[in-house]
């Protein structure tokens, strides 16, 4: 397996949860007292999953699927969020948080793929990626200091 290869595996899965949380963040949301929060949230959702797909489609190119579920670490990882969202019920602080934890997640998932010896045309798709995931998660950490 290419690092290529291996790295895109992993932040297909680290985006593929990303786009989940961020979605049911924003179905939490939406009928609460920061229902425009959702709007936010619902654009990070649809952001990771152009990502992955971007990242999919970057795999199909050179005869790699890069889109198979599977790793442990994807997996203990979504069992975390599946944990925490039982934990943090409805309230809007506790949902950003999370949201805020998923992220910082994801971009050392980034950096670490940013580290492994990836292909030029791979690398410029991850550090472009991993500006806007950084930014992300500096604007939903934002979102936590507003009352």
């Amino acid at each position: 397996m290419t690092e290529d290869n291996s790295a895109a595996k992993e932040l297909v899965e680290t985006l593929r949860d990303g786009e989940r949380g961020y979605a049911s963040a924003a179905e939490k949301l939406r009928s609460s007292d920061r229902a425009d929060w959702a709007t936010t949230l619902q654009r990070f959702s649809e952001q990771r999953s152009a990502f992955r797909q971007e990242i999919v489609d970057l795999g199909h190119r050179y005869d790699e699927d890069v889109d198979q579920s599977g790793t442990a670490a994807a997996a203990l990882h979504r069992g975390w969020i599946a944990l925490k969202d039982a934990l943090t019920g409805d309230d809007a602080g506790s949902v950003l948080g999370a949201c805020v934890t998923g992220e910082n997640h994801a971009v050392s998932e980034y950096e670490k793929a940013l580290g492994s010896d990836l292909s030029a045309g791979f690398r410029e798709v991850v550090t472009r990626q991993h500006a806007a995931v950084v930014a992300a998660r500096d604007e939903v950490a934002a979102l936590q200091g507003v009352d």
